[in-house]
C-alpha cells in the first residue's frame, strides 16, 4: 500500500448528527463530498447532504424538488403492484424511477479548518426545475479572477448532468443551466485561464462502447464548452479499473497541473490517485499513479452508508500542503493533508 495522506486524528470533522434537517419532515441520511473554497478569511465547504423523507406506516416516500426548489412528498403505497422497492436507494413505480433520498448543498464556514458552523445569512441551494427535481450533488468550487464557478450534478428522472452557478458574494447566484448533458458528472473548471481559454476536466459515461473515463474539455466563455479529448482511462487490475473522475481544480505547479482524482474497482472500493498535465496544454499526461495515494483504510472511511470509500472534490493549497476535504463511506466528512512534492515524488517528477 501506498497511503500517503496525513489524516487529521479527531476524523469525522462532520457527521451528520452535527447538521440540522432543511425541513422537519426530513431526516439527514449522510453527509458527502464537500466543495471548499477561501472567502472572507474563512474557510468554506459546500456540502452535499443527502436526506430522506421521514416514513410512514404503509406507504414508501420519496422527496422531489418543485420549480421553486421546494420538497415535494410523493407516497407510495407499498401494496401497490406498480411500485418495485427492492432497491433501497432507487425505487421504480410505474415505469419512472425514483430516488430514495435526495440532496442539496448546505454551506459551513471555519476559522481554524477544522471546527465548522452554519454561518446566518448564507443560503442553502436545492434542486430547481425539470432538470434538479431529484437533488444536487457532489459541488466543485473553482475561483476565477472574482467570480466563484460551482459545477455540480443535476439528477433528474430525464438523467444525470453537469449544472453551473456562478456566485461573487455567495448570497447572490446565477444560474447556468446544464452544461454537460446526460450521462456526466465529475467537473472540475481549472482556476485560470489557458491561452485564453476556460479549462474543465468532466467525465461522460459510455456503458457499452468505451467506459467511465476523464476528458478535458475547453471554452471560450465557461458556458459552452467543446474540443472534448479522453485523457485518462480505466487500467486493469489497478484501483482505477471501473471508473475514474476528477476531484477539485487542478493545482498549478512547477511540473505541471496536479489534479487528484478517484478511482474505483469492480467491487466499488474507491481510493484517490494523481494526474499530473502539461501546464500549456493539459491534454498531454505527462505522469499518472500506478498505486493509489489514498485508500479507505480507517474505520470511519471502510464503515458507514456505503462503505470502502475515499472521495474528494475540494481542497485548499497552502504552500506545499494540500489541505484535503474528503467523504468518508459517503456517510462522514474528513480532512487529510498531503504534500505537493511528496505526490510528485510518487509521479517519478
Amino acid at each position: 500500500m501506498t497511503d500517503i495522506a496525513k489524516r487529521y486524528k479527531e476524523n469525522p470533522i462532520l457527521s451528520p448528527g452535527d447538521i440540522k434537517a432543511s425541513e422537519k419532515n426530513m431526516d439527514i441520511e449522510c453527509l458527502l463530498n464537500p466543495g471548499v473554497f477561501e472567502f472572507e478569511g474563512k474557510t468554506w465547504m459546500l456540502i452535499r447532504v443527502a436526506e430522506r423523507t421521514v416514513q410512514k406506516d404503509g406507504v414508501l416516500s420519496v422527496p422531489i424538488y418543485n420549480d421553486k426548489g421546494k420538497v415535494e412528498i410523493l407516497d407510495f403505497d407499498l401494496k401497490d403492484p406498480k411500485l418495485d422497492a427492492n432497491d433501497s436507494r432507487v425505487i421504480n413505480y410505474d415505469g419512472i424511477d425514483y430516488l430514495t433520498t435526495i440532496s442539496h448543498l448546505r454551506l459551513v464556514c471555519s476559522d481554524d479548518g477544522i471546527a465548522f458552523y452554519e454561518p446566518k445569512g448564507y443560503p442553502s441551494l436545492f434542486g430547481e426545475g425539470e432538470y434538479e427535481s431529484y437533488g444536487i450533488e457532489d459541488c466543485r468550487v473553482a475561483k476565477i479572477e472574482d467570480t466563484y464557478h460551482l459545477t455540480y450534478t443535476m439528477v433528474s428522472a430525464n438523467g444525470v448532468g453537469v449544472g453551473l452557478r456562478t456566485t461573487r458574494d455567495w448570497k447572490q447566484f446565477e444560474k447556468k443551466g446544464m452544461i454537460f448533458s446526460p450521462h456526466n458528472k465529475d467537473c472540475a473548471i481549472f482556476e485560470e485561464k489557458i491561452n485564453g481559454k476556460f479549462y474543465a476536466l468532466h467525465r461522460p459515461s459510455s456503458p457499452e462502447l468505451g467506459g467511465n473515463y476523464m476528458w478535458l474539455a475547453e471554452s471560450p466563455d465557461g458556458i459552452h464548452w467543446g474540443n472534448h479529448k479522453c485523457i485518462a482511462k480505466t487500467r486493469e487490475g489497478k484501483f482505477d479499473s471501473k471508473r475514474l473522475g476528477a476531484g477539485a481544480a487542478p493545482i498549478k505547479t512547477e511540473k505541471g497541473w496536479l489534479e487528484i482524482y478517484h478511482g474505483a474497482t469492480d467491487g466499488n472500493r474507491y481510493c484517490l490517485g494523481a494526474i499530473l498535465l502539461d501546464l500549456k496544454d493539459p491534454s498531454i499526461v505527462l505522469a499518472r499513479s500506478e498505486e493509489a495515494i489514498m485508500e479507505p483504510v480507517a474505520e470511519y472511511e471502510k464503515t458507514g452508508f456505503f462503505g470502502n470509500v475515499v472521495f474528494t472534490n475540494g481542497h485548499i493549497v497552502n504552500g506545499d500542503t494540500i489541505q484535503m476535504y474528503y467523504g468518508a463511506s459517503d456517510e462522514y466528512v474528513c480532512q487529510a493533508n498531503f504534500s505537493i512534492k511528496e505526490v510528485l515524488s510518487k509521479l517519478g517528477v
